[in-house]
């Protein structure tokens, strides 16, 4: 896949920041606003995708490094367990960092939820890129099989 024209490239360049931005917001925030850890890690996900589309295949597999990928799923999913079983003495995912509501009326703060959030986010940031990454690959596989050798004739 070759990239595509200067006037999409520069869109991307402008506005694919944005998207990493939003996809953080709606990732940190998503514990007391609608989205969460899941729809924050699929919006920067989108990002790698956007990537992909604007500059092509080559010059996005010179950039992104999959074990980053892989580093943001690993470190993802162990961070979501180890909290779920720090609350094991008294119950699986125990709520262990919410204080009590304060006399003065503060809204306690999400304690494990917020942190477990986060770490849904960024295995769901690792994986998704990983999925685009290689299903693109798997496209150009096909792309590369003459039709004649195929299916015995030509297109």
């Amino acid at each position: 896949m070759n990239p595509l024209s200067v006037v999409v490239r520069t869109g991307c360049d402008l506005f694919a920041w944005f998207m990493v931005v939003f996809g953080v917001n709606v990732l940190v925030h998503g514990y007391m606003t609608p989205g969460g850890g899941f729809q924050g890690g699929a919006i920067i996900a989108t990002f790698t995708a956007f990537l992909l589309v604007a500059y092509g295949g080559r010059k996005m597999h010179g950039w992104a490094n999959e074990k980053i990928f892989d580093l943001f799923e690993e470190v993802g999913l162990l961070a979501f367990f180890v909290l779920a079983f720090m609350g094991f003495p008294i119950t699986f995912f125990y709520n262990y960092l919410v204080k009590p509501l304060s006399a003065g009326g503060v809204i306690p703060p999400a304690g494990t939820t917020a942190l477990m959030s986060i770490a849904v986010g960024l295995e769901v940031t690792g994986a998704l890129s990983m999925i685009i990454l290689t299903m693109f690959r798997g496209i150009r596989m096909f792309e590369t099989v003459p039709m004649k050798e195929e299916f015995g004739h030509d297109r």
